[in-house]
């Protein structure tokens, strides 16, 4: 046989099933690590760990050491640049070696030790673009020469350094719910106006009839897209591309040149959990005005803000997909397409998704082995369900760093409204004294007629003001940590 013939045959075999684990995954932006330590993650069903070397590159392991395999993300990142377990000292190297371990007889036989492969860390590949980290979903000397064949899903507007193009904040949050339920639900534009009433539309004016013709073909590797038909004056073209394995793009060109590109990334990290990484970019048309974004987080605001108001909108769709994969769970027996009734044609993105995932890449995503794969339970205490803090808050170092200013800021207006509140009695309490002292008959001075002067008022308003802000700021911290949502109550 030929070599032509044999890569023909080897290009047919990858086309025929969706290889899940020889892809690149973000499962992080840089900007918002803490890189003073070690962070815990999921992929695919495997624990791992994120942590920064001595050089400034951020390293992948197997999140347990090979001594008594405890977590290496309850270890430490030290000034030398290594990674330590906490339990017994070992330390890591940004490769997997091991350079110490402490409890050895003597040097020597700490060297004989340390070079055992079985002291080794294991190792997966990373590498940074655009922001973000992302990690090949294998590990070993193999992994490390195939994943330099394959490029990550990147967005090619970034790629360039034109003034026409702007990019928004990064938003990451871990989300209740599986990967093919995030991905089945970005493919779906029907349910924007309608979920999102409010921030993208009104579910009363805007759910109307449009078609979704095919832009191009499925394929095992490459996905496949759809255009969405433009029901807006304003718009010239829409379309949704799907790159799997974690990719969607969604583009909308104005009807004066200017271009909106969500870039929505969604990586499954474990059973009925996916990460979602996304950002709004904004291409400029030929008079260099930018497009409108997604609502008003299009407004120019710092990340830590656009990540706050993001439970806004991530929670309108959070309330409906969690509850939507434990439903279809529970109807193991029938097919997807059986168990659900989609007879429009804005379902057609959904179905050939679904069709994609059946046909393509074995109709569901190979966990780990030692991952339990089996679906979590149906959540039904909301505010575990809108749960901020575990979600994105605790692994943001962006937010974590507002959130210290706010409380500050927080204690300091409370504080700043007690003191404006004891200089006002104070001054009272001195004008009448003095009233009192310098009266001719006191039997004259009545408490009603003495009014109070002018920087007793200015003292109590400027106490009311502090309280105010204090208020305001403690409600704004605690969407750090919580945020509910009823679609009952938007209206």
């Amino acid at each position: 046989m030929t070599i032509e013939a044999n890569l023909a045959n080897l290009q047919l075999k990858q086309e025929e099933t969706f290889q899940w684990t020889k892809q690149w995954y973000p499962l992080a932006v840089v900007e918002f690590l803490d890189p003073s330590r070690p962070h815990g993650i999921q992929l695919l069903g495997k624990e791992l760990v994120l942590w920064r070397d001595g050089v400034g590159k951020w390293r992948c392991f197997a999140n347990y050491c090979p001594h008594r395999l405890v977590p290496l993300s309850e270890g430490r990142v030290e000034s030398d640049g290594t990674l330590l377990c906490a339990y017994h000292a070992w330390r890591f190297d940004g490769q997997g070696n091991c350079v110490s371990i402490p409890q050895s007889y003597n040097q020597q036989t700490e060297v004989k030790h340390c070079s055992n492969s079985k002291s080794s860390a294991v190792a997966y590949p990373t590498q940074e673009c655009q922001g973000l980290l992302w990690v090949w979903a294998e590990s070993g000397p193999q992994a490390q020469q195939e994943s330099q064949l394959r490029k990550p899903r990147l967005i090619p507007e970034l790629e360039s350094d034109s003034e026409q193009v702007v990019k928004l904040f990064w938003n990451i949050r871990d989300l209740p719910y599986g990967w093919d339920f995030f991905m089945e639900n970005i493919a779906d534009p029907a349910h924007v106006p309608v979920s999102h009433h409010g921030i993208m539309g009104s579910r009363y004016e805007d759910a109307k009839y449009y078609d979704m013709p095919s832009l191009r073909e499925i394929s095992t590797q490459e996905g496949f897209a759809f255009a969405v038909n433009p029901t807006n004056e304003t718009l010239a073209e829409a379309a949704h591309d799907f790159q799997p394995p974690c990719h969607m793009r969604i583009t909308t060109k104005y009807q004066d040149g200017g271009m909106l590109i969500l870039a929505l990334y969604a990586t499954p990290t474990r059973p009925g959990w996916c990460r979602h990484i996304g950002c709004q970019v904004l291409v400029k048309n030929e008079a260099g005005k930018a497009p409108p974004g997604l609502g008003f987080f299009a407004l120019p605001m710092p990340a830590w803000l656009g990540h706050v108001l993001a439970s806004l909108f991530l929670h309108q769709d959070l309330v409906f997909l969690h509850y939507q994969e434990k439903n279809l769970a529970r109807r193991q027996q029938q097919g997807w397409l059986e168990a659900v009734y989609t007879p429009n044609p804005q379902d057609k993105m959904v179905i050939t998704f679904r069709q994609w995932l059946k046909t393509r890449a074995g109709g569901n995503i190979p966990w780990d082995s030692e991952c339990d794969a089996q679906l979590p339970q149906t959540e039904s205490d909301k505010r575990q369900l809108f749960d901020v803090w575990t979600t994105h808050t605790k692994d943001c170092a962006v937010c974590q760093q507002a959130l210290r200013k706010i409380n500050l800021l927080k204690v300091l207006s409370y504080f700043g409204a007690l003191v404006c509140l004891l200089l006002g009695i104070i001054i009272d309490e001195r004008t009448v004294a003095f009233k009192m002292a310098t009266a001719v008959d006191l039997s004259k001075i009545s408490p009603l007629t003495v009014i109070p002067p002018t920087g007793f008022w200015i003292a109590i308003a400027g106490s009311i003001i502090l309280a105010t802000i204090g208020y305001l700021l403690h409600k704004l911290s605690r969407l750090f940590y919580v945020y509910e949502f009823e679609h009952a109550g938007n209206d």
